[in-house]
């Protein structure tokens, strides 16, 4: 079963739309784009291979992943979080139905290789994995890890290989509670991707 959503908002009396779609199992991708007169002015996209295989139980927590997504979509664009540049003078452009691959060309996929044993200890090793939709290997993509919540900023880059494979390896930093993640993110040209895993802060041990 697949999940969307489609929603007009206005805003200083310009009409967005919202699409919101689950691209299927086999790519795992949640989909919003924001378009005016035809013209896809945002996109945001959501892995979860983490629901996979789906059951009945999944297919309800993906729904929910999409209900959200596209509902956080909608409110940023009206309360101006999400502000667009509207391009002046241009003439509608009439929608074209296109193979879903087509619409979401510049979605990359990414897969963490060691999603048990990256972390030992505080030494993180990440094996990262890049595709593009039609499950080709992607080489030259810049990929960035950061730990969101850590005490002090940390964030690594690398590149990938001929067999779109990139590698990180550093110390875990000092989690200071919150919101704390892991967040990966890829790009080539205007093609991008992203993986979010929340993580646990320890408790400290009371100060005496």
């Amino acid at each position: 079963m697949l999940f969307g959503h489609n929603t007009n908002v206005s805003v200083g009396g310009k009409t967005f739309h919202v699409q919101t779609e689950d691209l299927g199992a086999s790519h795992a991708l949640i989909d919003t784009a924001v378009y005016f007169r035809g013209r896809v002015l945002h996109r945001r996209t959501n892995h979860y291979s983490d629901l996979l295989p789906l059951d009945p139980g999944r297919e309800q927590a993906l729904k929910l992943r999409v209900d959200e997504q596209h509902r956080n979509v909608v409110e940023d664009l009206r309360s101006g979080r999400l502000s667009l540049t509207v391009p002046e003078n241009e003439k509608p452009v009439a929608p074209k139905a296109a193979p879903a691959v087509e619409q979401t060309a510049n979605v990359l996929h990414l897969d963490l290789l060691n999603p048990k044993t990256w972390l030992s200890g505080r030494r993180a090793f990440l094996q990262i994995a890049v595709r593009d939709l039609r499950d080709k290997a992607v080489e030259g993509a810049k990929v960035i890890a950061r730990v969101e919540g850590a005490a002090q900023p940390a964030e690594f880059s690398a590149e990938t290989g001929p067999f779109g494979h990139a590698q990180f390896e550093f110390d875990m930093p000092r989690l200071t509670g919150g919101d704390v993640a892991l967040v990966i993110e890829c790009s080539k040209g205007t093609a991008r991707g992203n993986l979010r895993f929340h993580l646990r802060a320890k408790p400290q041990a009371p100060r005496a």
